[in-house]
């Protein structure tokens, strides 16, 4: 039976640089076989450090057929998520696509078709679904100390240099689409349910980098129950990512919930008794590998999987569309029947900082 999954790194941008490639040192059922890249007489530098052959764009379909690939790795910018996958998954290899998984429902869907059409697995690399602080949270939700869970809410921002392709529109750049669907997916998999409605607004300081997409939106979300999620995610704030969960008898608290190279800090407090626990950083990117390939090699289906991807693209598409017109959208839910569960929790060492080429 074969042991490790062949893959090759679809676009060779920050992520992949500081966190995907790295992660193969991890991922014990995995291995690196090729780079695929826009230009790869640029970066014939990470060739020879992962000694691994590059290719062009054009040349996916060489490089899945020569390096005999089993499965792609999609880091390209969000515009090109459909067209990569949908090359990949006709020459035969599964796909493990960034998230989000594009910039429209129609691409969701062609990606979710292709793949099931070639018979090959397709999942979305929400690393957060295998992070032991959120898996933690997820627990402490499902337990039932926390009483029935009324209300969401969460900061996300970041500082964005200008010339950054995530405040490029036409390559799938956005707040919501970058950061903002940490949120939302968090309170997706917390809730174990799906919005059905939107309520949003946008704003931006003036400033030129802000000529493209907008520096901050805050949303709020309807969920059934009458329960609520509310964040703000902004490019242009100093660094916080947090997020709560209130329910009736108690609500919880995880700082830094969205990180993979810092501590996540739980704190729940039931009844006026607190307690808190410490998560430290483990490679969040070699467990989605991990957990791909053994789905790939014993044939199972991934979770977070197509819907999951497409799930969270339609939130976004309805916050924009209810920031744009100053109204409530209303969204159709996708159907979901699995989340994220405990026992997905994987953790490796923390990958060492690498310097970009």
């Amino acid at each position: 039976m074969k042991q490790k999954v062949r893959y090759a790194v679809i676009g060779l941008g920050h992520i992949a640089q500081t966190a995907v490639l790295p992660a193969f040192a991890h991922a014990e059922n995995s291995e690196l076989v090729a780079l695929v890249t826009r230009n790869p007489d640029k970066d014939r530098q990470l060739s020879r450090r992962y000694r691994v052959n590059a290719y062009s764009y054009d040349d996916l379909e060489t490089a899945i057929d020569r390096e005999k690939v089993d499965a792609v790795y999609i880091a390209t910018p969000n515009s090109l998520h459909r067209e990569h996958t949908e090359r990949a998954a006709r020459s035969g290899s599964h796909v493990l696509c960034e998230k989000p998984m594009a910039a429209s429902e129609r691409d969701c869907e062609a990606m979710i078709d292709v793949t099931e059409q070639n018979k090959v697995k397709l999942m979305i690399a929400y690393r957060l679904h295998f992070h032991d602080a959120n898996l933690h949270a997820v627990e402490v939700a499902r337990s039932g100390n926390l009483g029935d869970l009324r209300y969401f809410t969460s900061l996300f921002g970041i500082r964005v240099d200008g010339d950054n392709i995530r405040l490029k529109k036409d390559l799938g750049g956005g707040t919501l689409f970058d950061i903002g669907i940490y949120c939302i997916n968090a309170a997706r998999y917390l809730f174990r349910d799906e919005p059905v409605e939107v309520t949003s607004f946008t704003a931006s300081n003036g400033e030129k980098r802000f000529s493209e997409v907008e520096e901050m939106a805050s949303v709020i979300l309807r969920f059934p129950q009458e329960r609520l999620a509310i964040f703000t995610c902004s490019f242009g704030s100093a660094k916080i990512g947090y997020y709560s969960l209130v329910g009736t008898k108690g609500h919880l608290r995880l700082e830094n919930a969205y990180e993979y190279r810092d501590d996540a800090t739980c704190v729940v407090t039931i009844g006026g008794e607190r307690t808190e626990k410490v998560f430290t950083p483990g490679d969040q990117f070699a467990a989605e590998l991990i957990y791909f390939s053994d789905c790939i090699l014993n044939d199972r289906t991934p979770e977070p999987s197509g819907s999951e991807g497409l799930a969270d693209v339609r939130v976004i598409n309805a916050i924009y569309e209810s920031a744009s017109t100053g109204r409530s959208i209303q969204v159709e839910p996708v159907c979901k029947n699995t989340r994220p569960e405990p026992e997905m929790q994987i953790k490796r060492p923390p990958v060492e900082k690498v310097a970009k080429v």
